[in-house]
């Protein structure tokens, strides 16, 4: 255990320890002449700011849904064991199976 002196607001939980806490409690407060320093992220790393700003948003119109569904275990690790990209082979032959389902109710 640590023996420095303990920071204030310490409050023991499962997340992180006293030595976490005391490994980062020298952290200094903020000073009117600090605040004044400060620049916005986008000015001080302007690259990043960029990268961050090209990153994919989310989907104008989702074509896929979320869904809870119960699985024997058995076929879950087989699309698993098929490595990266598992779920959308999963969908791809979910897609056929519905397309032959309905195939078969239209007669066809």
């Amino acid at each position: 255990m640590s023996t420095a002196k303990h920071a204030p607001g310490y409050v023991p939980n499962a997340a992180y320890s006293q030595e976490d806490w005391d490994e980062v409690s020298d952290n200094p407060e903020w000073t009117e002449e600090d605040f004044r320093k400060a620049r916005p992220f986008a000015e001080a790393f302007p690259a990043l700011a960029e990268a961050l700003r090209r990153a994919r948003g989310p989907q104008k119109s989702p074509k896929k849904i979320p869904v809870t569904i119960r699985l024997d275990q058995g076929i879950v690790e087989a699309f698993k064991a098929t490595g990266p990209g598992w779920q959308t082979r999963m969908n791809d032959v979910l897609r056929d199976a519905a397309q032959n389902l309905l195939r078969e109710r239209m007669g066809t």
